[in-house]
């Protein structure tokens, strides 16, 4: 559902297509641009909400960005989705065995929650979707390499619930690789360090997702602002999620830091209805209430790994397999918008998990040329 469809009711409100290209703190404006040669629009406010999460971080090596995409936002899924099933396509047309084991070797950088549900989807698609698809190649022969220098898969969670997920895994065709430290990557390999000495992976595909780190806006507000920020670039925001000395500014989700608490959605969901009562209470001068400080009530983690099989690790309570499964899918339907949204999900899931279909299956070479060729143009307009 788009943005505005979300919103066509609140007639209080206006929704405004654009990337931020300045904020002006004194004035209280933000400037925003929809695109190359379009007129720029300057937006005033009497409070900011800044929620634009996180992105991709490759510790230091940007150079890895061209041939590993990550996956944060809606253009990233459908690079990864043009080059997963794209390998596919071209392993088909591989003039030898060689060429063809290249093309079907998928390399997902980190062992967390979005590495591992990648890694598992990956691996559902060459041995659940394609099989019969093809007629020169065999997806089942795919391989799929997990990396992470990490000891175990799924760090955040509680070491039986990672042995289980690592195991299972194991059982769908993921080659796990722990204590792995990719230190190179071009468009046809990947290097890593290991205890036991430096290795090389041919892949065609790769798919970055180790780190994050904070977004150009929230670079633009520190500066504005001359708010503290992490060693990744997130805010570090006061007690009530405002920008130090700007109690006007909200920093919400990926895009702030504060107590380490993690980058996860509950985080944000929890934040951006405590600035919303804030909010309301400064309108309506219920000054007193407002004044309590942001508190995280941690509500567990969930990670998916394959088709019925999930993790959840609820405080005392820990699962594993179809229960966590379902639990992954019923809080992620629960906290979609509207009700027409939750029930095409859930259908479509149902046709996706109980048969072997997936209309995703449907690609465009521009989904990834395209995207090459703007972050060319972008690379050529800073050496400009």
């Amino acid at each position: 559902m788009s943005v505005r469809e979300a919103v066509r009711r609140q007639k209080n409100l206006s929704f405004v297509l654009g990337t931020v290209t300045d904020l002006d703190p004194r004035g209280r404006t933000v400037t925003a641009q929809a695109g190359d040669g379009a007129s720029a629009h300057v937006l005033p406010y009497d409070t900011l909400i800044v929620a634009a999460g996180a992105t991709q971080s490759y510790f230091g090596h940007d150079e890895f960005a061209p041939y590993a995409p990550g996956l944060k936002s809606v253009d990233d899924a459908l690079e990864i989705r043009g080059r997963v099933f794209g390998a596919f396509e071209m392993a088909e047309l591989a003039a030898d065995a060689a060429e063809r084991e290249h093309w079907l070797t998928f390399a997902v950088v980190g062992g967390g929650p979005t590495g591992v549900e990648m890694a598992g989807q990956i691996a559902e698609i060459a041995h659940r979707v394609l099989p019969g698809q093809y007629r020169r190649v065999d997806p089942r022969q795919a391989r799929i390499v997990l990396l992470d220098a990490v000891d175990r898969v799924l760090p955040t969670f509680d070491p039986r619930l990672s042995a289980k997920a690592e195991r299972r895994l194991r059982a769908i065709g993921v080659d796990v690789r722990l204590g792995a430290r990719v230190v190179g990557l071009d468009a046809l390999h990947v290097a890593y360090e290991t205890a036991d000495g430096m290795r090389s992976l041919d892949a065609m595909t790769k798919i970055w997702a180790a780190g994050v780190s904070g977004t150009g806006l929230a670079a633009r507000l520190a500066a504005a602002t001359g708010a503290p920020t992490d060693r990744v670039g997130r805010i570090l925001v006061e007690p009530d999620l405002t920008v130090p000395g700007h109690p006007e500014i909200f920093v919400l989700g990926e895009a702030m830091s504060l107590d380490h608490l993690p980058g996860v959605a509950q985080v944000a969901i929890q934040g951006g209805r405590y600035a919303g009562r804030r909010i309301a209470h400064r309108l309506t001068g219920a000054g007193a209430r407002a004044g309590k400080p942001f508190a995280y009530f941690d509500k567990g983690n969930l990670a998916a790994v394959s088709r019925f099989f999930a993790i959840a690790d609820l405080g005392r309570v820990r699962l594993a397999g179809v229960t966590g499964w379902l639990i992954w899918h019923g809080v992620h339907v629960w906290y979609l918008y509207g009700l027409r949204n939750k029930t095409t999900v859930l259908l479509r899931w149902a046709v996706s998990f109980l048969g072997r279909s997936r209309s995703e299956a449907v690609i465009t070479a521009q989904q990834v040329a395209a995207r090459d060729a703007l972050r060319q143009r972008a690379r050529a307009g800073e050496h400009a």
